[in-house]
């Protein structure tokens, strides 16, 4: 809490210091949320230090429903815990039914209905600051309620996933981190083409000798456990095992047995379709799939979740038919990273988001998120997207690699145990 009141205040300190400035800046004014930017129709207008936007693309980019009444030439939004109203002219603003006196108010310019930014910003929560060096109004929208899944795999003392998710070294146990990841992915499982669940494979996912007691801390602190079955297709030992029914089988049922111990069961195979094109996509893509569907019917009698870690459809690896699989995972981790840039790059990922979000409900969607391509500023832009997009949440790889300042990076962003309470 400490961490997150002095992130907060130098915040405010380093930015809002220099708002009477604004009205004298020079150049065309930009805004952002979260570090995205907000694209209009109309540029920003400073008017007695006071910054009037057009108010649907503000709104949409807060995701606040926006109604425009033309008889009282009235706007009202909401975003289910705040609804506000402003009037054309007036300086009189409605929040919840409350009265409030706005120093600038609504005007119409060109045609087009403008608003006080930092007023409607506020009043839905969100934190507004000016930064000269930018000519730029940064806003960061308040903490969301999401899905958090931490990948949970072998490390070394400096990058061990019990020590950064517990805050104690191995045995030992506290709060930790636990109050941001909400679901623990544990990477020790894999298969091999005959079928055979394996607790070691060649990649290096292994499961520990004492992995039982990770499963009763987790479940101390109130954390969803996943068993995370990662395999790769370097050898062709995920395309064999795909093209082999008996083996397929094999391998569900040896899932299903191993997932009583578990909340959830997780697929991350890697490398589909890199090489294929045409028929032999198709082939590929309808294999996985096929899997997938021999998986999620036992999973789902059981009352078990299934979690898909699929590479971006702007990647390399098209081997994926994520439409199909949004219907029967229940939800589907994006990696949109590994794209040759650190920190990721922002319109590449942001895309990712779009055409999966095409293909598949967004609230099915996760964000995933490689913590070693990004930095504790970068990581609130992230997760920025998964917010603007109204995705279920996002995936952290991994623990162990997680800062300090990153983690709260996180809080400023994400809805924490501890905040709810």
């Amino acid at each position: 809490m400490k961490r997150l009141i002095w992130l907060t205040a130098v915040f405010l300190m380093l930015f809002t210091s220099a708002l009477p400035a604004m009205a004298q800046s020079g150049g065309e004014i930009t805004v952002s949320i979260d570090g995205l930017p907000v694209a209009f129709d109309v540029n920003p207008v400073i008017d007695n230090n006071r910054t009037l936007v057009p108010f649907r693309a503000l709104a949409e980019a807060l995701n606040v429903q926006v109604t425009w009444d033309q008889k009282t030439r009235t706007i009202v939004g909401a975003d289910g815990k705040n609804t506000i109203t402003l009037q054309i002219g007036s300086k009189t603003a409605l929040r919840n039914g409350m009265a409030i006196p706005l120093d600038m108010p609504p005007r119409v310019l060109n045609g087009k209905t403008l608003i006080p930014l930092r007023f409607f910003s506020e009043a839905f929560a969100c934190q507004v600051a000016w930064s000269p060096a930018e000519n730029k109004i940064k806003i960061l929208s308040p903490p969301r309620e999401m899905t958090v899944i931490g990948f949970y795999a072998l490390g070394d003392r400096q990058t061990s996933s019990w020590t950064n998710l517990f805050g104690k070294p191995f045995p030992d146990a506290g709060v930790g981190n636990t109050d941001v990841v909400n679901t623990v992915a544990l990477g020790w499982y894999s298969l091999d083409r005959q079928g055979n669940l394996l607790t070691k494979s060649s990649t290096g996912w292994q499961r520990p000798d004492d992995y039982e007691k990770v499963l009763d801390k987790a479940e101390e602190f109130g954390l969803k456990t996943q068993m995370v079955l990662h395999m790769t297709d370097g050898d062709g030992s995920l395309t064999n095992l795909l093209a082999n029914e008996i083996a397929m089988r094999k391998a569900v049922a040896a899932i299903i047995e191993e997932a009583k111990n578990y909340q959830g069961v997780h697929l991350d195979f890697e490398g589909l379709g890199r090489q294929d094109k045409g028929e032999g996509l198709t082939r590929v893509r309808d294999s996985f799939s096929n899997f997938v569907n021999l998986l999620s019917q036992p999973l789902k009698a059981a009352n078990l979740p299934l979690t898909l870690t699929l590479h971006a459809p702007n990647s390399a690896y098209q081997g994926y038919d994520y439409k199909k699989l949004g219907q029967m995972a229940d939800e589907i981790i994006i990696m949109a990273h590994d794209y040759g840039v650190k920190p990721e790059p922002v319109d590449l990922v942001t895309q990712a988001v779009k055409w999966a979000s095409q293909m598949m409900p967004p609230e099915k969607l996760i964000l995933g998120i490689s913590v070693p391509s990004e930095t504790p500023e970068s990581l609130v832009t992230k997760v920025g997207i998964a917010k603007r997009y109204q995705l279920k949440g996002i995936s952290l790889w991994r623990l162990g690699l997680v800062s300090e300042e990153m983690w709260t990076s996180l809080r400023t962003c994400v809805v924490t145990r501890k905040q709810k309470t």
